[in-house]
């Protein structure tokens, strides 16, 4: 089959790997000029099955209007909230209901093991040589922290996720360089979750699945979508991807051809196009409650310091009280948190960015080169219950791979395979229950 895939993050990348696998002719269409341009750009880089869970939980609501009084939160709002947002609030507080979190929490769950065990077969397999490390060391910092903390450890034990609470003097020792003025209770180990560089897999297996015959089109922007039996995608090129200008400016012959407007036929379309997505489906009928919800991260070289063969985190940390990961990423060290919904994707939130030196600070003071820290803010596309669609959109040839929030590192390899077995009409690796656009009326 003749396959397109639209969006070049992570999941774009590993769908179109996927497709090829299966001996699919694949083409990539991708606004940018690369792969895991947006979302998947600087995220935390944690793969820890156990801790991908719905934003909507019993609770949150009360949590939310708490937190948006604190100065460091893991909760913001940005103003304006933008179009749509109200409603996808109102739906967010509805799915936080018990017996609505427990469904998602638990496929949610049932994919990120999935995910984990393609991950690394495929890095197995493939000899992707990404940054990466073992282990996940989650810090409670005072005796209420770990109280409020057991419904998470009763959920982590129901689920069969294998970890242990350790005390302070443990955590220490599986985190040698935890600053030992800093005031911590006890951790949650988990030894079997990782971290790793999603932008660094994501560029290396785009080469694997080019060797594979995939071709990827970078600079095209995706404007319509016609379904059928042969869906029909119209592209045309962007103009800071065209070919050098005339001496009087006018695009050269080949520039002008990279700027023309095109239609192709297919025998099936996948749209990963994230937050994009809606602009392309709703024509079709088909548009889904995404919804940006804002992430930062900060990423600096490590300090190295003599006589010390390391500093700095070994793997990776989520200090639970401010919901931020620190993570360990070669020489590099990235923190990465704060959820933060509505205002400009454009506009760099200090207070947010502040709360991350902090935590960093907390715990791994001097760790990092602050004077070359590079901050990012990305927009991740959230549907409101949680879980990711999956499947066929109910346009004939088109089908859905969106809406994995915060966790499309988590997810992207399980979602790909999901996907890639849809298509092909075989059973996937997992139940699927859930997971499709029928959850959402659609």
């Amino acid at each position: 089959m003749r396959v397109a895939v639209i969006g070049a993050g992570i999941v774009g990348v590993t769908t179109a790997f996927e497709l090829a696998a299966d001996g699919h002719q694949v083409q990539v269409f991708e606004r940018h000029a690369g792969v895991a341009a947006e979302a998947s750009f600087a995220n935390a880089g944690v793969v820890a099955p156990g801790y991908v869970t719905p934003w909507a939980s019993p609770g949150m609501p009360r949590k939310v209007l708490q937190h948006l009084l604190e100065a460091h939160t893991p909760v913001r709002l940005g103003w304006p909230l933008g179009p749509g947002m109200a409603g996808w609030l109102w739906r967010w507080w509805r799915a936080c209901s018990g017996t609505s979190f427990m469904a998602n929490r638990e496929r949610l769950h049932r994919l990120a093991v999935y995910s984990q065990e393609r991950m690394r077969g495929l890095s197995l397999r493939l000899n992707l040589q990404h940054e990466r490390s073992q282990g996940y060391l989650v810090l409670l910092r005072t005796p209420a922290d770990v109280a409020l903390a057991r419904p998470s450890l009763k959920a982590l034990a129901e689920l069969g996720v294998s970890f242990k609470l350790v005390d302070a003097e443990r955590a220490r020792t599986i985190e040698p360089e935890l600053n030992p003025d800093m005031a911590l209770k006890a951790a949650v180990h988990l030894p079997g979750d990782e971290v790793g560089n999603c932008r660094q897999f994501a560029q290396l297996l785009r080469h694997e699945a080019e060797k594979r015959g995939v071709r990827f089109h970078f600079r095209r922007q995706v404007e319509t979508i016609v379904p059928g039996t042969r869906p029909q995608l119209t592209h045309l090129g962007l103009a800071a991807g065209a070919g050098a200008a005339t001496d009087d400016d006018e695009p050269s012959a080949e520039a002008q051809q990279d700027l023309a407007t095109r239609s192709e036929d297919f025998d099936a379309v996948v749209v990963c196009a994230a937050l994009g997505a809606n602009a392309l489906l709703r024509p079709l009928g088909r548009a889904l409650p995404l919804a940006p919800v804002h992430g930062y991260s900060v990423t600096m070289p490590v300090r190295l310091r003599e006589g010390y063969a390391h500093t700095g985190p070994l793997s990776a940390l989520m200090d639970e009280r401010y919901k931020v990961a620190i993570s360990r990423l070669g020489q590099r060290v990235r923190v990465a948190g704060s959820a933060e919904i509505g205002g400009p994707s454009a506009r760099m939130n200090q207070a947010a960015l502040a709360t991350l030196y902090k935590v960093l600070d907390d715990w791994f003071p001097g760790c990092g080169q602050v004077g070359k820290a590079q901050a990012w803010k990305g927009a991740r596309p959230m549907l409101p219950d949680g879980p990711p669609v999956l499947g066929a959109s109910g346009a004939a040839g088109v089908w859905l791979n969106l809406g994995h929030g915060s966790s499309g590192w988590a997810l992207a390899c399980g979602s790909a395979r999901v996907l890639a077995d849809r298509i092909a009409g075989r059973d996937a690796g997992i139940r699927l229950d859930g997971l499709g656009i029928e959850r959402l009326g659609g």
